[in-house]
C-alpha cells in the first residue's frame, strides 16, 4: 500500500475542516478526490505533505510506505516531497516564480535532493521538458513564466513535481484555469505519465467530467467527511449520494453511455476524449494558438541580474 490516510482531521481556530477522512491508494492506483469548494479536498492534500497554512492542527493517521509521516520534523517532510512524493498546484503562475527561467525551476528540485552540477541539471530540466511534451525544450527552458502559455505553465509545474521520479503524485486541480481544448491535452499527459511510470496518483477536483478522465477510483467528499466512495464508473451508474447525484448533474459535459466500460467526455465541441484510452496525436500538440504564437516568438534575452545573482549564491 503507497499511502494509508486514516481518521484524519484538520482544525482551524478549532473548527474541523477535515472530519475524519479515511482512504487508501495502493501502489499504482489512480484515485480522485471530489467535492464542491469547502468539502476539505485541498486542505486533506496539504496536511498530507506537511504544508498546512499556520493556524491549522491535523491528528489522525497518514502512512506513507507503512511509514507514519503526520507530524514529521520538517526537515525529513522536505526530504519526503519530492523523493517519494510529488505536487502539482491548482495555479502554475503563482507556483512559479517569476524571477528565474522555467529550467532553473524544474531543475532546482534535482539539485537539492540529488545534489548534481548546474550543468546536469540543466540537462535534466531540458529532458522533463521534452518528456511533459513543451515545444523546443532547449530552447523553452531558458524562458520565464510569463513568456509561456497556461497550458505550458501547467506542463512546466507538472515537470517540476515529476523530476525526481516520485512514487506518488497528489494534483490539486490541475486543469481548473484552463480552457476546455488545453485541459484535455493536460490530463491526457498526466495519465500517460502516471502509467508510464508505474506510479500513483491523488487527483483533486470538484468536476466529474474531469475526473473520469483520470482516476478509476473515487473519493467523495462534503464538509470535510466522505460522503461515498468506489470505482469511477460505477459512481457515475448509480451515485448513492445526494453530493455524488450533484456532482453527475454539474458535469454537463459528461456524456455518459451504459455500453462504454469507461465514459467520455465531450471537450466543448471537439471530438469526444475517451478516459482511459490512448493519448491521441492531438493531445500531445502544444496547447492551441498561443503555443503556437510562443513557439515562433524570438528567443528571450538572458537570464536577469535577480537570477544570476542567485545562481552566485546557491
Amino acid at each position: 500500500m503507497s499511502l494509508r490516510v486514516t481518521d484524519l482531521r484538520v482544525e482551524i481556530g478549532g473548527r474541523a475542516v477535515v472530519d475524519g477522512i479515511s482512504f487508501e491508494v495502493p501502489d499504482g492506483a489512480r484515485v480522485g478526490l471530489i467535492g464542491e469548494s469547502g468539502s476539505g479536498k485541498s486542505l486533506t492534500a496539504l496536511a498530507i505533505l506537511g504544508l498546512l497554512p499556520d493556524g491549522a492542527r491535523a491528528t489522525g493517521s497518514v502512512r506513507w510506505k507503512d511509514r507514519e509521516i503526520l507530524g514529521l520534523p520538517d526537515r525529513d517532510l522536505a526530504r519526503l516531497r519530492g523523493d517519494d512524493i510529488g505536487m502539482v498546484f491548482q495555479e502554475p503562475r503563482t507556483a512559479l516564480n517569476p524571477l528565474h527561467t522555467v529550467g532553473r525551476q524544474i531543475g532546482e528540485s534535482v539539485r537539492i535532493h540529488e545534489r548534481v552540477s548546474r550543468r546536469e541539471a540543466l540537462r535534466r530540466a531540458v529532458a522533463e521538458a521534452g518528456r511533459v511534451a513543451l515545444p523546443d525544450p532547449e530552447r523553452i527552458v531558458s524562458r520565464y513564466p510569463h513568456q509561456l502559455s497556461g497550458g505550458q505553465r501547467q506542463r512546466v509545474a507538472i515537470a517540476m513535481a515529476l523530476a525526481c521520479r516520485p512514487r506518488l503524485l497528489i494534483a490539486d486541480e490541475p486543469t481548473t484555469a484552463l480552457d476546455v481544448t488545453i485541459q484535455a491535452g493536460v490530463l491526457s499527459l498526466l495519465r500517460e505519465l502516471v502509467q508510464d511510470a508505474g506510479m500513483s496518483l491523488v487527483f483533486i477536483t470538484h468536476d466529474l467530467a474531469v475526473l473520469a478522465q483520470v482516476a478509476t477510483h473515487a473519493v467523495v467528499l462534503e464538509q470535510g467527511r466522505v460522503v461515498e466512495q468506489g470505482a469511477v464508473g460505477e459512481l457515475l451508474r448509480a451515485p448513492s449520494s445526494p453530493v455524488t447525484q450533484a456532482l453527475l448533474r454539474d458535469a454537463t459535459a459528461t456524456l455518459w453511455h451504459p455500453e462504454r466500460s469507461h465514459p467520455s467526455v465531450s471537450d466543448a465541441g471537439a471530438a469526444a476524449v475517451d478516459g482511459p484510452a490512448a493519448t491521441r496525436e492531438s493531445d500531445r500538440a502544444p496547447d492551441g494558438p498561443a503555443a503556437e504564437a510562443d513557439d515562433t516568438a524570438p528567443p528571450p534575452a538572458p537570464e536577469g541580474p535577480a537570477d544570476s545573482e542567485t545562481e552566485r549564491t546557491s
